[in-house]
């Protein structure tokens, strides 16, 4: 795949089938994330696949929970935009976001895979993302789609590593959590503010030199802000 087209179209993909991931696809992907740029290439991380039924059984009710309270605090702000700008441009993109985020907790367990990326507690975990990234991308290859969440790291963080069975003597932190799947949508680049708008040159608020409002890799296929929920991708 081109990577332009990767870095382009690999977005936030909750909503996925049931079809399990083979493992030499898997095996492909984790290939990929290993070879990712790590802090003083120490590589001090370790990766849980996790498709056991009895351990998503375990944490998929930690999710839940987790997303129910994020949806509350963190990212309230987004669900009051979907509760109180109906019709609006806004409105619809947060309602899809906060649909799609209770898509995968009501469905946690019927996800073929996850993957928590686990990193030492003395250790950065900012070590561990350019690895999970690089898995994410390498999922985007293979046709899986695939979603980044640390809501079980804040939320239930000693709870998801007993699930796990990871030693708490041995101090790992579960960095994030990855799922993935194949997608019920269809790939597209994903609808973002201009690069120009989060961009500042040397000081804070100073123009970043370029500007432009559309995206650099030509896409056949935009999605619109009011695409249904079953091509719901982020």
């Amino acid at each position: 795949m081109d990577l332009r087209e990767a870095l382009y179209t690999t977005r936030t993909m909750r909503r996925v089938k049931p079809d399990p991931i083979p493992l030499p696809v898997q095996e492909r992907i984790m290939d990929a994330a290993i070879r990712a740029p790590n802090g003083g290439n120490l590589q001090k991380w370790r990766f849980i696949l996790v498709d056991s039924p009895e351990v998503k059984a375990a944490i998929g009710p930690l999710y839940r929970d987790a997303v129910a309270r994020g949806l509350a605090g963190y990212y309230g702000d987004a669900a009051a935009i979907a509760n109180g700008i109906p019709g609006s441009k806004e409105g619809v993109l947060a309602q899809r976001m906060v649909r799609s985020a209770n898509w995968l907790a009501d469905n946690f367990e019927q996800v073929p895979l996850f993957m928590f990326a686990l990193i030492p507690a003395t250790k950065s975990v900012g070590s561990v993302y350019p690895a999970v990234w690089s898995a994410m991308l390498a999922a985007r290859a293979e046709g899986v789609g695939s979603s980044l969440t640390t809501m079980l790291s804040v939320g239930h963080g000693l709870e998801t590593l007993a699930a796990l069975g990871v030693p708490f003597e041995e101090n790992w932190i579960n960095a994030c959590c990855v799922s993935f799947g194949y997608p019920t949508g269809r790939w597209a680049v994903a609808s973002r503010e201009p690069a120009h708008s989060v961009t500042y040159r040397n000081r804070w608020l100073e123009p970043a030199g370029f500007l432009g409002d559309s995206p650099l890799w030509p896409d056949p296929t935009p999605i619109p802000a009011t695409e249904p929920d079953h091509a719901d991708a982020l």
